[in-house]
């Protein structure tokens, strides 16, 4: 018989929405020091990925938490744990050259997603950081595998 499991706590749309357009707004008028930070063990880091728009062809910008693997960097490709991508992996798939801005300056980067056992190997990683929940009962309950999507250095 299999176990039922609870679906996680996840916060109302409108929630995450503020949180994205404070942090935003943290950024602009800290000039990203407030904002932007290295992963320390347990905790995640703190990214500006900046990509171009698919169809405006206009930069975007985004905010994200990320893991360290080697040079690169890692994040999940979620949607407020919502099953729609986020619209910068979209952007990322169309044009997958980008820059990011980090706590140590910025960077050229080419993101992909993971595959095979990098993927589960990288998707562990995840189980140890601050920041994401309980990710595997969070993934449990989208229709979609989330991606995760490595940033390397150009």
């Amino acid at each position: 018989m299999a176990i039922a499991r609870k679906k996680p706590w996840v916060p109302p749309r409108w929630f995450v929405r503020s949180a994205w357009t404070i942090d935003r707004w943290r950024y602009r008028v800290s000039d990203g020091r407030r904002v932007l930070a290295r992963p320390r063990e347990g905790v995640a880091g703190r990214l500006r990925l900046r990509t171009v728009g698919r169809r405006s062809g206009e930069e975007r910008a985004v905010i994200l938490s990320y893991i360290a693997d080697s040079d690169r960097f890692v994040t999940l490709a979620m949607n407020g744990w919502g099953d729609a991508p986020p619209a910068w992996w979209l952007n990322l798939l169309a044009r997958p050259d980008a820059e990011i801005d980090t706590a140590d300056g910025p960077r050229t980067v080419r993101g992909r997603a993971a595959t095979g056992d990098e993927r589960a190997r990288l998707w562990a990683a995840f189980s140890h950081v601050r920041g994401w929940g309980d990710v595997h009962a969070y993934a449990a309950h989208r229709a979609v595998e989330t991606p995760v999507v490595v940033l390397e250095p150009r």
